[in-house]
């Protein structure tokens, strides 16, 4: 108790400026205003911060799709080469010809593509890009869904089939809303500086 009560004295000492240690932490004038030219190197580091963050998050979400396009066309691959091999195509064996298997993997590998292209490349047209892959999804959706519920037992394992295109897309145009969010707010900071100097 006798300690607590003297750390309590040389705090309010150290606090009312009447005792002198060389161990307390300098402050730190929060009321002094940056200048112009301390605001505009925080705006540029926010911005190269943010611009490489971007690139990292778009490029491990595109790297992501890119692996699920390659499996598709090896799906592909195997499908034309050697019908029905694959268990998750042999399922539907009985309900589908082996073209619309291929096709519908097709537009898979295209939405995919589309993902990535609207990930990586720098356009106003980008989102769009990754908006279509969505709506290609959910057509693939509707498609395996339909076949997979015609099924003597409904496959869990292949539910990836249906929500495989359209879950990617989701994802990486929620990744993409957040990326241009964080943007956003460094242009409005950078907005604000100028307003700043205005005045």
């Amino acid at each position: 108790m006798r300690a607590m009560t003297k750390v309590t004295r040389k705090w309010r000492k150290s606090r009312d400026g009447d005792y002198d240690d060389d161990f307390s932490l300098p402050t730190l004038d929060d009321t002094r205003p940056i200048d112009s030219r301390e605001q505009e190197e925080l705006v540029r580091s926010l911005e190269r911060s943010h611009a490489q963050q971007s690139l990292v998050w778009k490029s491990v979400f595109a790297v992501f799709m890119f692996g699920f396009a390659a499996f598709l066309v090896y799906s592909i691959f195997q499908q034309a080469s050697s019908p029905w091999e694959l268990r998750y195509h042999a399922y539907f064996m009985e309900e589908i010809d082996s073209w619309m298997i291929i096709f519908a993997d097709w537009i898979a590998v295209l939405a995919c593509s589309m993902t990535i292209i609207g990930l990586l490349h720098n356009s106003k047209y980008r989102r769009r890009c990754i908006w279509y892959s969505c709506f290609a999804g959910i057509i693939l959706a509707v498609f395996w869904l339909y076949y997979m519920l015609r099924l003597p037992k409904f496959r869990w394992d292949v539910i990836w089939l249906p929500f495989g295109p359209v879950g990617g897309a989701g994802i990486c145009l929620y990744v993409d809303h957040l990326l241009n969010e964080s943007s956003e707010e460094v242009r409005k900071l950078r907005s604000y500086m100028y307003a700043y100097k205005a005045n």
